[in-house]
């Protein structure tokens, strides 16, 4: 093999290490956004998520930021136009996201989500029918537990009529349930479970929807497959030390299991709660 042959290999393979080089910080240095369904205060939701993303930041490689609409119909707006490369959204925008923009869910809580209905404990509501033309509160129109699906099976099942009344979020609900401002207040058990235990000490639940698989974190299509794999084997990863543990815990994310589209949220398209929901130019 001639000498200029030999140099003009080396100059390809050179030619080519760089180009993969240059592939792989492209990759590394490229950022994710995270958006987290504001079920919450924002500050408690960043309280809650920064930790968890910076861990799985740190461990893989592939860095995730947090993203926190003002509300769930804005964040919903956002799925819909596929903004978010990864969201932990609830079940049933794990239907819209799935049929809208291909959105993958990916893993989820084993534990069954409700969504239940609470009063004061020394209210004079003690069946659904006494709530018939009292006003109920919920996080907001589209929070599927406390609010889309609870409104549903009241108006549809047990013909109860009200008047909804949308505080932004689970923890303002049970403030004017406590205080008297309202008959009852739409949340779900895993926020119920989250609240303090002064606040849940004031109130009682009056009922509660059907299991329904939780809230799921998933992806957008776009995301390269490696980097979904590596988010979810730390997502899972958590799961081997106290301080991970704890940290699921926090996001209401106990026992991880792999999310099944078909099993967990293709039967809620059969819910035909459509009607009840609230888009951003409603």
């Amino acid at each position: 093999m001639s000498i200029k042959r030999i140099s003009f290999i080396r100059f390809l393979a050179g030619v080519l290490l760089a180009l993969l080089a240059s592939i792989s910080f492209a990759e590394s240095s490229t950022a994710y956004t995270f958006a987290v369904i504001p079920q919450f205060k924002p500050s408690q939701l960043q309280k809650e998520w920064t930790p968890v993303l910076q861990r799985i930041s740190r461990e893989t490689g592939v860095t995730l930021k947090l993203a926190l609409a003002p509300s769930i119909v804005k964040f919903e707006t956002e799925l819909n136009k596929g903004i978010p490369d990864f969201a932990f959204m609830h079940p049933y925008e794990a239907v819209m996201s799935m049929k809208g923009k291909g959105y993958i869910p990916m893993l989820r809580s084993k534990n069954p989500l409700n969504g239940i209905l609470v009063v004061r404990k020394d209210s004079p509501y003690k069946k659904l029918e006494d709530l018939d033309g009292k006003i109920i509160g919920f996080p907001s129109p589209n929070a599927f537990g406390a609010s889309l699906y609870m409104r549903a099976k009241l108006s549809e099942e047990n013909k109860i009529k009200f008047t909804p009344r949308y505080l932004n979020n689970h923890n303002v609900v049970y403030k004017h349930v406590s205080l008297g401002h309202i008959a009852a207040g739409g949340t779900t058990n895993t926020a119920f479970e989250d609240e303090t235990p002064e606040m849940r000490e004031q109130l009682t639940v009056l009922f509660q929807t059907p299991d329904v698989a939780p809230h799921p974190v998933s992806v957008h299509p776009r995301v390269p497959a490696n980097v979904r794999k590596l988010v979810m084997q730390a997502f899972f990863a958590m799961q081997e030390d106290d301080e991970g543990r704890a940290m699921l815990k926090e996001i209401r994310m106990p026992n991880l299991v792999e999310a099944n589209y078909k099993n967990d949220y293709q039967p809620l398209e059969k819910l035909n709660i459509d009607k009840y929901m609230v888009h951003e130019a409603d």
